[in-house]
């Protein structure tokens, strides 16, 4: 007997849980995962620690424990802060795993659901669709055309069909023997996880998970691929180099010269090592790793999945957004709004309460005929749903009938035919599609399809999706079985029906979301399978323009590189475009210099996704293929979304360049402070006590401060950046070392100034060392945003950023008026009127900048005046 699918239930949400806590989640041990130690470790490693180390060893050696416990303290110290932004990164990522797991539909306590693969337990029953990937091993129980790649665990291309098990009692004996069959072969019924489906639809029971499948029996084949580096990272790791070059010969220049000239080479040592610590750029890595996996994970919160986290920055780059109408800019929820049976249309949406007249009850009953009995397409459950409201008691549902054979649409013929039997052995075979393969199945003359292009564009001019119905008689007689029907749709005699117009409302978010587009100067294309007439009808609605010209697939195909290089460049609207089509449209547009974003569902939709500058997979109707190829993965399939994220792309990448600029700044007078006095024979200024101290402000500064503040207010008012800029741009450069130096400038001159009036050694490094505490408070404070001033960003919370101003401000302060933190730091008590000097010094150093911001925004006011 032939399973029973109608009967399924699946497991109850009680069984789940004994499983999962049984026999563990359905994954393979990750080699990726990184604990604390693991983290500490690695942070121990940085060179700028083990300088610290070195520093603490030598006082240890001049026999001043105190400074080298103190040192030691703020090295534990510095590690503390790195381990707390390391694990929120770890967390951030951990989290963003758990989305992007591939993801299985189950059938659980009789209703499908959607959860993520590791969750699927053993005797799950799951549901697979084309361009699924299986996420467990299991047991067919019930497939058609289903066809599967299995060259994941076999290495042959060619895919493998499948077929249902034969008989529901013989269910837990052919699971018994599952483990003695090995993936390939034809016609078996064991689908394996990993493997691909490329073709048909199945239902599955698991009987095997995580470790237990054939690939968990393979290992961690699939984990040793290392990533590329991305260019930012080649970037910063260009530039981390030369600046650790530079540092060594520099430190080594000091320690020869300071020993050569004062005979005490410990302190040559010292002042060395100081300088090595005060030039190298350590945090610079740091920053980008942090900036981009806390990106995404605010992505994630945005309901947007990063599967790849370079994307996080490149989408501040896109230029053209290209779109699928249907579930992106529209719900994807069908209703039916209108029927057509020659020569009358009928309008249902407007006769809601009425009676369906008689004349179109055979289109409705062959256009649910023609759809699965359970159906998941929203257009089959609109038809569903009529004949539920209308046919309810007519003879026209047939819940009695059997389904023979299922025809499935493909890319040469968008129609999809069903046969069924009836009671009395009747076949019956129905079909829907679009309508111009309806019309090629019912061999339609010229004469005929002109009339019917009247009637269609009728419908789709009021922005309706159009769906073809026809019907065709087998024979009557009693053996009618699956295998002796024709091979081809076109092989049966199909008698035209009529046609049915579906409504799918447009989101309330995307007209807003288009118009936000433009203003941030990108274009947005809309791509559908629809008519044009349609296309443009909710072109207008969600305010696409222009809505005038369209582009049919058909004119794609056929169009010379020249005129299409040209059209593209003006054309917002793509008809009747089939899924492979999309990957001459990136192309096109690539070519034109364009940075493109592309969302798709389909299998066929992976070369475009993977052509274009970044590839969008919906989250809640794409395959696993679409996802896979893909950079980002929207969870709600909605288009504001998309727009969101290029939103938070750019705030990341303004706020990566703030970080890395004010990093760069704040080495410069580090640097300054630790070779000047060298240089002039001055005491030193900078120990290895104060620049560890400086680290406590510095690297939660440029992390999490930076990273945690809200967007410019001009963010999505600008044009997209060029990809070509570099995250160090001359710009950049120049702003930071014109910081740098002016605080530089500043600290140079407070020092000598207090040194040559007589003060002593003491008073002069205090009062330097407490200007470059405000310098650098200054500097975090003034980065914030290049167009707004500090008083104006001081109304924009940002929690991290007060945290780090207070944590600074009370360090100070023990150290400067606490006995053992004074002389551990070598400084002198600091009066009120030396507070002033520094507090005002400090502050002076960077009103330049503020000055700078002002004049630009008088500059920008004055030409939209004239513009």
């Amino acid at each position: 007997m032939i399973y029973n699918i109608e009967s399924i239930t699946g497991l109850s949400a009680s069984a789940v849980g004994d499983r999962l806590q049984q026999e563990g989640y359905n994954e393979l041990p990750s080699t990726q995962q990184r604990t604390i130690w693991g983290i500490a470790l690695e942070i121990f490693q940085e060179p700028i620690f083990l300088l610290l180390l070195g520093c603490g060893v030598i006082y240890l050696f001049l026999g001043d424990v105190q400074e080298a416990l103190i040192l030691l303290g703020f090295v534990f110290f510095i590690v503390g802060i790195n381990l707390y932004q390391e694990q929120k990164t770890e967390k951030s990522l951990e989290a963003l795993r758990d989305l992007s797991s591939p993801r299985a539909l189950v059938i659980r306590d009789g209703k499908r659901q959607r959860i993520a693969g590791r969750e699927v337990v053993r005797e799950d029953v799951i549901v697979l669709s084309e361009g699924d990937r299986v996420p467990a091993d299991a047991v067919v129980l019930w497939s058609t055309h289903l066809s599967v790649d299995e060259s994941l665990l076999t290495g042959e291309s060619l895919p493998v069909r499948k077929q249902s098990v034969k008989d529901s009692t013989d269910l837990a004996n052919t699971t018994r023997t599952a483990t003695q069959h090995r993936p390939g072969g034809e016609d078996l019924p064991f689908v394996y996880s990993g493997t691909l489906i490329v073709q048909g639809q199945g239902i599955a029971q698991v009987y095997a998970t995580g470790m237990q499948t054939e690939m968990g029996k393979i290992g961690k084949a699939l984990q040793t691929v290392e990533p590329q580096q991305t260019v930012l990272e080649r970037e910063t790791r260009r530039i981390v180099s030369k600046l650790t070059f530079v540092a060594i010969a520099i430190c080594v220049a000091v320690v020869v010269i300071y020993g050569a000239s004062t005979s005490n080479w410990l302190q040559g040592v010292l002042a060395g090592l100081a300088l090595a610590m005060a030039i190298l750029p350590n945090e610079i890595p740091v920053v980008l790793a942090i900036f981009l996996a806390l990106g995404a994970w605010r992505f994630s919160l945005a309901r947007v999945l990063t599967r790849r986290i370079p994307v996080v920055e490149t989408l501040g780059s896109t230029t053209v957004l290209c779109v699928d109408k249907t579930g992106t800019l529209t719900f994807n929820r069908m209703s039916v709004q209108q029927l057509f049976v020659s020569p009358n249309f009928y309008d249902v949406a407007l006769h809601e309460r009425e009676a369906l007249p008689e004349t179109f009850h055979e289109l409705i009953e062959f256009g649910i005929l023609a759809s699965r009995k359970d159906p998941f397409d929203p257009m089959e459950k609109a038809l569903k749903q009529v004949g539920d409201d209308y046919l309810a008691r007519t003879e026209h549902l047939h819940q009695d009938w059997e389904i023979l054979r299922e025809y499935p649409l493909s890319g040469e013929l968008l129609a999809m035919s069903c046969v069924w039997r009836s009671p009395e052995n009747r076949l019956v075979i129905a079909t829907k599609g679009a309508p111009e393969a309806i019309a090629d199945l019912c061999h339609f003359n010229a004469e005929q399809m002109r009339d019917l292009e009247q009637h269609i564009n009728t419908m789709a001019a009021a922005g309706l999706r159009v769906l073809g119905i026809a019907k065709a008689i087998g024979r009557h007689q009693s053996n009618n079985q699956p295998n002796s029907l024709p091979e081809k749709q076109h092989d049966f005699v199909f008698a035209f029906l009529g046609l049915v117009g579906m409504a799918d409302p447009v989101r309330p978010t995307v007209a807003p979301a288009i118009t936000e587009c433009y203003t941030a100067g990108i274009r947005v294309v809309m791509i559908t399978g629809d008519y044009p007439a349609t296309a443009q009808n909710i072109a207008r609605q969600i305010g696409l323009t222009p809505a005038t010209e369209v582009i049919t697939g058909a004119e794609l195909e056929k169009m010379p590189e020249g005129e299409l290089l040209s059209r593209i460049q003006t054309v917002n609207i793509f008809a009747r475009v089939v899924p492979e089509q999309k990957l001459l449209i990136v192309n096109a547009l690539k070519r034109s210099g364009e940075i493109v974003a592309m969302t798709g569902d389909g299998v066929n939709d992976a070369p475009a996704l993977k052509a274009a500058n970044i590839g969008i997979a919906m989250g809640e109707r794409g395959t696993d293929v679409a996802r896979e190829s893909a950079d980002l993965v929207l969870l709600d399939d909605d288009f504001s979304s998309i727009v969101k994220s290029v939103r938070l792309g750019r705030r990341v990448f303004d706020n990566l360049k703030k970080g890395m600029a004010y990093t760069l700044a704040v080495h410069i007078p580090i640097a300054g402070m630790s070779l000047i006095p060298v240089i002039f024979h001055w005491p030193l200024v900078l120990l290895p006590i104060h620049i560890a101290f400086l680290h406590l402000i510095i690297d939660p500064a440029c992390t999490v401060v930076f990273e945690a503040e809200p967007e410019e207010s001009n963010v999505m008012k600008r044009p997209p950046r060029n990809p070509k800029e570099p995250l160090f741009s001359r710009r950049t450069l120049k702003l930071a070392l014109l910081q740098g130096l002016s605080v530089l400038v500043v600290l140079v001159a407070v020092f000598a100034v207090s040194y040559y009036s007589g003060n002593g050694e003491f008073d002069a490094r205090a009062l330097a060392f407490t200007t470059l505490i405000v310098s650098n408070l200054s500097m975090i404070l003034s980065n914030r945003s290049w167009s707004r001033t500090i008083p104006e960003m001081l109304r924009t919370p940002n929690q991290a950023l007060w945290w780090v101003l207070g944590g600074a401000v009370v360090f100070m302060g023990l150290v400067l008026y606490f006995p053992v933190l004074r002389h551990l730091f070598r400084f002198s008590f600091l009066h009120f009127d030396d507070l002033i000097i520094s507090l005002a010094s400090g502050v002076f150093s960077i009103l330049w900048f503020e000055g700078l911001k002002i004049w630009r925004r008088k500059k920008d006011n004055t030409r939209r005046a004239f513009n």
